[in-house]
C-alpha cells in the first residue's frame, strides 16, 4: 500500500482492516494479561504505534514521550486509545512503562514473539546488530478497525510517525 501520508511504500496502509492478534500487558494489579486488538479498537479510534524496542534512545527519548505530551490534545481529538506495541516480552514493556512516571494514557502492549508485527507486515530483521526480528517504526490512525493513516518509518528515521504527524491526519 502507498502511505497517503509520506507518499512511501508501506507494508499496512490507508483502507486497509486491522488485522487481529493477541498482545500482552500488566494491568493495575500487577496481573499479566492477554489482550485481542480487536477487543481494544472496536468501535474505537485508536493509534497503535510500534517502535524497534523497548530503553532504545529514539523510541525512550523521542516516540514514545512524544505520544504521552501529546495525549490530551490527541484525545480532545475524539482519540479513545493510544497503544505503543513492541516486540519485547511484557515484563521489559511493564518495566520500561515505569520509566514514564506522567503517562495516564499510552498502554504499553508487548508483541514477544512479533506474531502481530509479522501480521501487519511491519517486522524489521536486525539479527545483523544482535536484536533479531523486531518492528519497523509506524503510528496507525485506526477507526473502528479500518486503517485511516499509515505513516511507516524507513530504517531507522524518526520522520512521519511520532505523536504531530498523527495529529495532522485527525
Amino acid at each position: 500500500m502507498l502511505c497517503l501520508k509520506c507518499k512511501k511504500l508501506s507494508p499496512y496502509g490507508v483502507g486497509d482492516p486491522l488485522p487481529d492478534g493477541i498482545l500482552a500487558y500488566f494491568d493495575e494489579q500487577d496481573q499479566l494479561q492477554q489482550v485481542s486488538v480487536h477487543s481494544l479498537a472496536a468501535g474505537k479510534k485508536v493509534i497503535l504505534f510500534g517502535v524497534p524496542g523497548a530503553f532504545t534512545p529514539t523510541c525512550s527519548l523521542k516516540h514514545v514521550p512524544g505520544f504521552i505530551e501529546k495525549a490530551d490534545e490527541l484525545k480532545s481529538k475524539d482519540v479513545d486509545e493510544i497503544l505503543c506495541i513492541s516486540v519485547n516480552d511484557p515484563f521489559v514493556m511493564k518495566a520500561w512503562a515505569k520509566t514514564f512516571p506522567e503517562n495516564k494514557s499510552v498502554k504499553f502492549l508487548a508483541d514477544g514473539s512479533a506474531k502481530y508485527t509479522h501480521a501487519l507486515g511491519l517486522e524489521l530483521d536486525l539479527s545483523e546488530k544482535g536484536l533479531g526480528t523486531r518492528s519497523r517504526r509506524f503510528a496507525l490512525l485506526v477507526d473502528d478497525l479500518k486503517v485511516k493513516a499509515a505513516n511507516v518509518e524507513s530504517g531507522g528515521d524518526f520522520t512521519v510517525s511520532s505523536a504531530d504527524d498523527i495529529l495532522k491526519a485527525l
